[in-house]
């Protein structure tokens, strides 16, 4: 096949997997994307000298280890949690890197801990505690629901502000653009569309799955299930904000999952396709190549395990 790079055009291998159709998810990364599979992930990262690293790990889920992490609600927590540790380690080696291209080093484990230490804080702050001390100034004049419909709404802006402000940045527009890229070779994946450059740029820089859609969805949960708190205490409700994240995105997932099997759901799906318009952009070919490869990486190695259960 053709495909595309910083230099023109260049032969690279078409891999044909016999396995049965398996769930694949990725995540966007610094000049990169990751894969991942029910057992595998690859991380695919474009060096500043326009050759390609890339790193396959064999991390299995424990939705496919354990009977119990695969209950309802329970398998939601699940998923958030590896996604976050898997998505965690994909950037540190993608931010490595580009820095070890530059400073000649990788990033210690110090720098990367403040780092993450820093945007964990970011997030639960912006997202979760500022809109709970940001509506009290209006505190005596609302109800339980009101209340609760304007915190609401004040954190879905928040949400929408954050995403959509990033996406002015040099450096994270081109992050957007790996996310097109990395949506993109997932749809092709899944209707059965070769994993050709020119093939996969046709296909829909969208895809419900994503976790951009999940974050809105879990802030619209958030609003049911704060609602049903009341009007607790500033401290209680800023603590109860935090504690219960977990259990909010455990029933966001199954949201999310519902959505996908029965249109009832879907209405409540679509609002993280439109967000989806902020945080992806359309790739160039270089870019798709770069989603390719770490798709096909992350194919091959849960083709040779499918083929190695079907042995033995």
């Amino acid at each position: 096949m053709v495909a595309a790079t910083g230099d023109g055009y260049h032969e690279v291998e078409v891999v044909q997997v016999t396995a049965p159709r398996v769930a694949i998810g990725g995540q966007a990364v610094i000049e990169g994307v990751m894969m991942r599979g029910p057992h595998w992930v690859s991380t695919v990262v474009r060096r500043p000298s326009g050759e390609m690293a890339e790193q396959v790990n064999y991390r299995p889920s424990l939705l496919v280890r354990n009977r119990w992490a695969r209950l309802p609600v329970v398998r939601g927590v699940v998923v958030l949690w590896e996604a976050l540790a898997v998505g965690v380690r994909a950037l540190v080696y993608s931010a490595n890197q580009a820095v070890e291209s530059e400073m000649g080093r990788p990033l210690s484990r110090r720098e990367v801990a403040l780092s993450l230490g820093l945007g964990v804080g970011l997030a639960v702050g912006l997202f979760f505690v500022f809109p709970t001390v940001l509506v009290r100034w209006v505190d005596p004049g609302l109800g339980p629901v009101g209340f609760n419909l304007l915190e609401g709404a004040l954190r879905t802006a928040v949400l929408v502000a954050y995403v959509g402000l990033l996406g002015f940045l040099p450096d994270l527009r081109r992050v957007y653009m790996y996310h097109g890229a990395e949506h993109k070779a997932v749809n092709a994946w899944e209707r059965g569309v070769p994993l050709e450059v020119r093939e996969v740029q046709r296909q829909s820089r969208f895809h419900p799955r994503c976790g951009t859609s999940f974050l809105l969805v879990v802030v619209l949960v958030a609003v049911v299930v704060f609602s049903l708190l009341g009007k607790p205490p500033l401290g209680l409700r800023i603590a109860s904000r935090v504690l219960l994240v977990p259990v909010i995105a455990g029933l966001a997932y199954e949201v999310i999952r519902a959505g996908a099997r029965s249109r009832w759901f879907r209405p409540l799906v679509a609002p993280g396709l439109w967000l989806q318009r902020l945080t992806t952009r359309e790739p160039d070919p270089t870019q798709v190549e770069v989603a390719i490869r770490a798709l096909k990486r992350v194919l091959e190695r849960e083709d040779e395990r499918a083929l190695e259960r079907t042995v033995a």
